[in-house]
């Protein structure tokens, strides 16, 4: 959601970022998951390997109060997202729903998708008690992203599913029509699963009721 962010900052799948270390003003200093840094690297390739690296220089050319502002046009409250570049390694808090939600926008082209969890209810003898009114007609009122955007990041979420993190998700079902993207936090919390098809959006979070490592 950040690189659909960055998107709008004029950064493209072929820009060249610095996977190089990093130190803040602060003094936090992130590193990639496998301690590697590999110096300049194309944005689709970053985003396929996770690097924390590019990330956050990504988040620092795109800027804070601009990416919390775009993670509000997919759902995400932006007040529980973090104003420091801590938010490119994912500490902003989310629900698998948000998330679930933020991925259809992008394989619906950028439209809004509200969720229905109930679509009906009926009796013993068949009877409608309860039907989820028909969703309402796409407009650019309801329009999250642009379309541009939209095309672009699922070029990158694909590009995940067939060399990058989620290789394994091409590679085992043996089809292209794979978007998504992994996530892990700090000392294996949590881990994700967030993409979708074309007909199925699809989140899954593991982790513990009381946070732990996963080990």
């Amino acid at each position: 959601l950040l690189y659909s962010a960055a998107l709008e900052a004029r950064v493209m799948p072929a820009t060249l970022v610095d996977d190089l270390p990093f130190t803040a003003a602060n003094g936090w200093s992130p590193g990639n998951s496998d301690g590697q840094a590999l110096g300049p690297i194309r944005v689709h390739e970053a985003l396929a390997r996770s690097s924390n690296l590019v990330s956050v220089r990504v988040l620092q050319h795109t800027g804070t109060p601009a990416a919390r502002a775009w993670l509000g046009r997919f759902g995400l409250d932006p007040a529980r997202q973090p104003e420091d570049l801590t938010l490119a390694l994912g500490t902003g808090s989310v629900t698998p729903m948000q998330m679930v939600q933020a991925y259809a926008m992008i394989a619906n082209g950028g439209w809004r998708v509200p969720p229905v969890v109930i679509e009906k209810i009926t009796d013993a003898q068949g009877k409608v008690l309860f039907e989820a009114p028909a969703p309402a007609p796409l407009t650019e009122d309801t329009r999250a992203i642009p379309a541009r955007n939209a095309y672009v990041m699922a070029g990158l979420l694909n590009e995940v599913t067939r060399s990058g993190t989620a290789a394994r998700a091409q590679a085992l079902l043996k089809r292209s029509d794979v978007y998504g993207k992994t996530g892990t936090t700090n000392d294996a919390v949590d881990a994700w699963f967030v993409g979708y098809q074309p007909t199925l959006a699809a989140a899954v979070w593991v982790g513990h009721d009381q946070p732990r490592s996963l080990g």
